[in-house]
């Protein structure tokens, strides 16, 4: 497995195992209209304009993991780490977090999950991440933020 800088090319796949990494999080929250899933293949390539996407591709060339992340200030905000199930507990996550601290040294990192997700909040708490707020969407979905230094604040 290699992690790779996504091109533009790759959205089309990146957005097929979007769609399939998020079904699980709509039957936990009992609703098919979550952002993730309703994404367009424009949508994605309007992020890729902002954004930089990593993949990672199996021994066969297929994508089975991928994150995107932009950097402002000192923050590097990261979003959808999605990993194909049948992947999943096999380190694909975690690998593409600590690349992109690897790609972006000496700054603050922040993500968010679904509050309740404690598979999600396990994974990051493993490399350091730290909840610093919650943000209630609907009285059955509230996000936690996490965070996570490069070196200890001063």
């Amino acid at each position: 497995m290699k992690i790779l800088k996504a091109a533009q090319s790759d959205l089309r796949e990146i957005l097929s195992l979007q769609y399939l990494a998020f079904q699980s999080e709509a039957v936990i929250l009992n609703n098919p209209d979550i952002p993730p899933l309703k994404q367009t293949l424009g949508d994605l390539q309007d992020e890729f304009n902002k954004q930089i996407f990593l993949k990672v591709i199996d021994d066969n060339g297929s994508i089975v993991g991928s994150v995107r992340y932009y950097s402002a200030g000192d923050t590097v905000y990261i979003g959808k780490l999605i990993v194909k199930p049948e992947f999943q507990g096999r380190g694909i996550g975690t690998n593409l977090l600590l690349e992109v601290e690897k790609l972006c040294p000496n700054k603050r990192y922040e993500l968010f999950t679904r509050k309740d997700n404690l598979k999600n909040i396990s994974l990051y708490a493993r490399i350091g991440y730290k909840i610093f707020g919650e943000k209630s969407i609907t009285e059955n979905l509230s996000f936690a933020f996490l965070e996570k230094f490069a070196s200890p604040p001063t």
